[in-house]
């Protein structure tokens, strides 16, 4: 066994980066999202494709292991994506056909879309003009006798209100669980993101900080959420011919040992991801000072660190969406990649078959309307940051310039 595989690692002929085809991405383009890799990230992936296993192994083993340790949870899972693994997470509670489940509509990530995939059904309440995130006091109304759980995020990658969702959710028996879909290395309170709730759920594609392609984790103290959460993602080669385990069809939702390889390199490197995004976040404090009739970045009293996952801009109440889509327009015209940050859950067919309407979120519709999301991260630099600035306060003036802030 051992020379079939130095066999096969020995013609193995990897493609320099200079050999390969070209990007598809014109250049000189700005673009939204450009992930941080390094060769510390080709060494490891290359490490895994010379070695006779590819697929799920010891290396998703060891990024288990790595992300449990980084927050100080007992136990991680690795899934495909954030939406399979709140999906697996919320199978785990027991939740399904005839509950509800209480979320936020607004987000760049639609891992929600894993309450209606389970049979439950969402029920959106609205968010915290400020932070963005889910608001205590607007769940509290939606809670009715078919309510299990609540699915707060951390918006952006800022923190929710934990201790008020906590309170919340016990004084009503729900399970709480935690999105951070957007969010790693932000603290509320000092407690790092993915500490909160039954359960927290991240995810890394692009334009996440940590990525790998694809991808997701789930983090619990809880074995029971656990051991049903493994035991439904997935069979070892050594389950398949076990009653016990047969009771329970899985999902086949394993995360491969590629993946594992290049995530657990951009984990080990995450103190320095993090700092990079949080010096193109200071450029653009830098030049948005100027910007009239925006929003400024706002960090609640009890969020001790925020890392965002993509640099938003918040229009006063005078630019209308047309005037929001306009200005992305602008930035496209001129070779910057922007996007509309959130298309409410509330507001796609899918739910409006539910009978949801415009309207019935005031916030989550205001916000969603009026915010852009920005390139945001490590390889911009102050240049381009101020040409992306510039451009868009160029575009405001034709669209609603003098806008009022709030």
């Amino acid at each position: 066994m051992s020379g079939a595989g130095d066999g096969r690692a020995a013609h193995l002929t990897l493609v320099e980066p200079d050999e390969a085809a070209p990007l598809v991405e014109a250049e000189g383009r700005i673009l939204l999202s450009d992930p941080d890799v390094t060769a510390a990230e080709l060494e490891a992936v290359e490490a895994v494709i010379r070695s006779p296993r590819i697929s799920a192994g010891s290396v998703v083993d060891a990024f288990e292991t790595a992300f449990a340790e980084m927050l100080g949870r007992r136990y991680a899972i690795a899934v495909p994506s954030g939406t399979i693994g709140l999906r697996l997470v919320l199978d785990a509670c027991g939740i399904g056909p005839g509950d509800e489940v209480i979320a936020s509509s607004f987000s760049w990530r639609e891992a929600v879309h894993a309450i209606r995939l389970i049979g439950a059904t969402p029920v959106f309440a609205d968010i915290d003009y400020w932070s963005g995130t889910l608001a205590p006091n607007k769940v509290e109304p939606k809670i009715t006798g078919k309510t299990r759980a609540v699915v707060a995020g951390n918006t952006n990658g800022h923190p929710a209100a934990w201790d008020d969702l906590a309170g919340l959710a016990a004084a009503h028996g729900l399970a709480l669980i935690e999105d951070s879909t957007e969010a790693i290395g932000s603290r509320y309170k000092g407690r790092l993101v993915g500490t909160f709730g039954a359960a927290s759920v991240f995810d890394f594609a692009q334009p996440a900080a940590v990525t790998c392609g694809e991808g997701g984790m789930v983090v619990t103290d809880d074995v029971d959420i656990a051991v049903t959460l493994r035991r439904h993602r997935a069979r070892s080669l050594g389950e398949r011919t076990s009653v016990v385990a047969g009771a329970t069809p899985p999902l086949h939702a394993m995360m491969s040992d590629l993946t594992a390889a290049l995530g657990l390199a951009q984990l080990r490197r995450l103190p320095e991801i993090l700092a990079a995004r949080k010096r193109v976040e200071d450029d653009y404090l830098g030049v948005m000072r100027s910007f009239e009739g925006i929003k400024p970045p706002y960090i609640a009293p009890d969020v001790t660190e925020v890392h965002w996952f993509l640099y938003l801009v918040h229009l006063g109440t005078r630019f209308p969406k047309s005037g929001r889509d306009a200005i992305i327009e602008d930035l496209a015209t001129e070779e910057v990649e922007a996007a509309a940050y959130s298309s409410p859950l509330h507001l796609q067919r899918h739910y409006r078959d539910l009978g949801w309407n415009r309207g019935d979120l005031f916030v989550t519709e205001k916000v969603a309307d009026r915010a852009i999301a920005l390139p945001f991260h490590a390889h911009l630099d102050a240049a381009e940051i101020a040409f992306i600035v510039e451009t868009m306060k160029d575009s405001s003036v034709n669209v609603g310039a003098g806008a009022a802030i709030y």
